[in-house]
Order: structure tokens, then sequence, then C-alpha cells
């Protein structure tokens, strides 16, 4: 169990490392940004760069999703190779068709997204949706193969050369949110045209003896709709709300979302992490106990993050946007929540997966879908951000719930109720207790929630949450450290 955990911590800090430093420098340029672009442009990126991954996920037919599944399934690497070039070659097609077609409609389709006619921005969004989609896949296979330090590479190069582009177009060029759309999916395209020369291998391999297409888009189709209904709650209440509210505010809900990237570089690097190893363990026992023990790791970080963006928002935001945008401070707790919950999801995901019974989570991404939309139409008109963020919630929990129903009789994961119960009653308890209790300005304010921000492990640890193996793991480790030092 410890060597799947080790895996586990070594791949998530591989894939932690560029969106840790990604969301690290974006946050640090958010006070220059925030006053080169309104909030009404923020507000058109931020639904861009959402419909970009949406359409993606419809393009892709699921055929990621079944390459990392039979990767696993076969241990020849020239089978392993020619699944690699099929699912690319079907991608590159697919993804290239659907480009042409959004290119030669982009006038009246930039009106129906946008609500004004906008050509060169749209056509930005077609090239990111290209070049995305075929990254996503380049980066599947970095992954299976477990080739942590060339992921890590690829994306600091495309972190670098995303930066470098968006400064020189929003600063320089003073270009806007245009220039901030074009600098993320220009160094995409770069880096992905650079992994593709340095697979070229690889991705040549010619072989009979792999699954055929129809046997991938069995497994892959049915992922489609659940995927997609699930990250239509990225979308649908930037929609709502930029449509129905103001793109300004759209706008201003997008910081909320930028300034969660603690939680979402958290998620997005278990989401790539976690499923090669989960699928990598044979044993179905030792199976159920690792996914439960992993559920209780996850939930015991992403909340203790969680809690702190609740106590801290206010100052984040202060620090770290110009003063149009402070309102974002209201919707940041809720939005990382949010994130934190689709992690939870993942693991439901890989467990569907495993028992090769995908068609088991559309039901549940619909019922979180359809929620989501119902309390963005009751809870926004009269909340406003907080309400949007309330509704994202609100979505994951039905999604949540659904989706273990729907799967605890497929394969029983030996989920830690008892402590899952305790990290959420004692973190949510004092981060609540701290919003509503502790000042919300000034020096005294920022200092007692740093109080309570820290009284929170020490809660879990005085009510008895860590395992003895867990206490002494952790003892060793601070000995070897302190034994390194003094070397």
């Amino acid at each position: 169990m410890t060597g799947y955990l080790t895996r586990l911590v070594r791949s998530l800090a591989a894939y932690q490392l560029a969106d840790v430093v990604s969301k690290f420098i974006a946050v640090l340029l958010l006070p220059v940004y925030t006053r080169y672009v309104t909030p009404a442009g923020y507000g058109v990126v931020e639904l861009l760069a959402n419909l970009v991954i949406f359409v993606s996920i419809v393009v892709r037919f699921g055929m990621i999703e079944a390459f990392i599944r039979y990767y696993f399934a076969d241990e020849d690497d020239a089978r392993r190779s020619a699944l690699a070039r099929r699912t690319a070659l079907f991608l590159l097609i697919a993804t290239t068709i659907t480009a042409v077609v959004l290119a030669a409609l982009a006038a009246p389709l930039s009106r129906i997204v946008l609500g004004h006619q906008d050509v060169p921005t749209f056509l930005i969004a077609v090239l990111g949706l290209w070049s995305f989609t075929n990254l996503e896949l380049a980066y599947g296979l970095l992954r299976v193969d477990e080739r942590s330090r060339t992921y890590a590479t690829a994306s600091l190069i495309n972190v670098g050369l995303t930066i470098a582009t968006s400064l020189i177009l929003v600063v320089g060029l003073g270009m806007g949110a245009r220039g901030l759309l074009l600098g993320n999916y220009a160094a995409t395209t770069v880096v992905l045209l650079g992994l593709w020369w340095t697979m070229r291998a690889r991705l040549l391999h010619r072989s009979d003896s792999v699954e055929r297409l129809p046997a991938l888009l069995r497994f892959g189709l049915p992922t489609v709709p659940a995927e997609a209904s699930v990250f239509a709650l990225n979308l649908v209440d930037r929609y709502y709300i930029y449509h129905h509210k103001s793109p300004a505010l759209a706008g201003i809900y997008s910081i909320s979302i930028k300034l969660a990237g603690s939680v979402a570089f958290i998620v997005r690097a278990f989401q790539y992490a976690w499923p090669p190893l989960a699928y990598s363990v044979r044993d179905d026992v030792e199976a159920a106990r690792l996914y439960g023990l992993v559920t209780t790791y996850y939930v015991l970080v992403s909340g203790w993050v969680v809690a702190g963006l609740a106590l801290f928002a206010r100052w984040i935001v202060r620090l770290l946007a110009a003063p149009d945008f402070f309102g974002a401070y209201k919707a940041l707790p809720w939005v990382a929540l949010g994130w934190a919950m689709y992690g939870l999801f993942v693991i439901f995901l890989v467990i569907a997966g495993r028992a090769k019974v995908t068609t088991r989570n559309f039901p549940a991404a619909f019922a979180g879908l359809a929620t989501n939309v119902i309390l963005l139409l009751v809870l926004v008109p009269s909340l406003g951000l907080v309400g949007a963020g309330l509704s994202l919630c609100g979505a994951y929990v039905v999604m949540l719930v659904v989706m273990h129903f729907l799967t605890r009789e497929l394969f029983r994961v030996a989920f830690e109720w008892r402590r899952l119960a305790q990290i959420t009653a004692l973190t949510g308890g004092i981060a609540a207790a701290g919003e509503l209790l502790l000042p919300t300005h000034g020096v005294l304010g920022l200092l007692s929630r740093a109080v309570a921000f820290a009284l929170i492990p020490l809660a879990l640890l005085v009510t008895g949450f860590a395992h003895p193996q867990e206490l002494r793991r952790v003892r060793l480790l601070i000995e070897r450290g302190v034994a390194r030092g003094a070397a």
C-alpha cells in the first residue's frame, strides 16, 4: 500500500509542478492583467476558454479515456505504441474537421456565444480547441508511461511561453482580452508540435494486433455525455451570468475561479495522476483499500485549502486583483469547494471505469447539471455570485450521491466514513465559525483567522483522526529529516 501511495505522490508532484508555477505566476500577474483587461473582457475570455474545453470533450469521443484504460490491458510495448498511434490519428482527424467547420461558421457562432460578432476572437478559440484536444492526448501518453519529468518539462515550457506571449500581447500591444486568449493557445500549439516531434517514432508505429477503433469507441463514447455534463457545470454558470446579468459580472466571477487555483491545481494533478495508478492495481481487495485511503487523504488536503480560502478570501482578492474585481471574494470559498468536490467525482469515475460500466456516469452527471441549472435560476437573482457558487456546490453534492449509489454494488470501496465525517465537520465548522465571528478586515482580522486556520490540523489530531501507523510514519519522516539536516 505504501508503494502505491509513494507512486501517487511522485506523480502528483510532477503534475503539480507546472500547475503550481502556472497558478503562482498567473496570480502574481493578476494585478497587471486586471488593469489591462476589463471585467467584461475577462468574462469573454473565460466563456470562450471553457467552451473550448466543453467542445473538446465532445469531439474526442472518449478516446483519451479509452486509450488510458486499454493501455493497461496489454503489456506489449509494440501494441501499446500502435494503440497510441491509432488514438492520435483519430483525434487529429476529428479535431481538424471540427475546426474547419467552426471556422467557416465563425460569424454567426460568435454572435450566439458572445452576444455580438467577433470573428477574430472566435477563431482564436477554434485554434485553441484543435491544439488543446491533441495536447491532452500527448500528455496522456506521458502519464501512462509515468514519464513525469518529460511531462513537467513540457508543461513548464507551455507555462513560460503562455506568460511571455500574453504579456507581450496584453501589456505591450494592448490587445486586451483577445491577446490573453491568443497568448494561451499559441503556446499550446507550439508545445503540441514539439511533443509530436519527440514522440514521432512511437506515433508512427504500425501494428495490427491492437484494440480496434470500434472497441475503443464502445468504451469511450459512454463517457462523453457524463464528462460533458460534468464540465457543463463550469460553463452554464458563466453563460448564465454573462447573458442574464452582465459580461462584467461574469468577469468578476471568473476572478474568483482564478483565485481558487490552489484547489484547482490539486484537482487537476489528481485527475492526471490517479487513473493510471488506480487501474494498475490488479487485486480488487488491495484496490478497495487504496481507493478508500486516497479518498481520505484527498479530502484532508483539499478541505484544509478550501478552509484557508474561505477565511482569507477578502485579503486575497484585495492583494491580487484591481479594485473593480473585489466582489470576487464572495464566490471564492464556494467555487473552491466545488473544485474540491469534483476531485471526489474523479474517484467514482475510476470505479466505473474499473468495472467497465462507464454508462453509469451519465445519470449522475445529468442529475448534477439539472440541479445546477435549477439552482442558478433560483439563487443567482437574489444572491448574485454567491448564488452561482452555491449552485455549483449543490450540483456536485447531487452528483456524488447519485454516483455512489450507482457504483457501490459494482466495486465496493473501503471508504473511511468516520474520518471523512470528522474532516468535514471540523474543517467546515472552524472555517464557518471564523468567517461569521472574526473581524473581516485589518491586522486583527488577518491574525485571528490565521490562528483559526492553524487550529484545523490540531483539532483533527486531538480528536483522534490519525491512525497509529500514520503517526509512526510521520515521526519516522521527521527523524530522517532531522538526521539529514544534522549531517
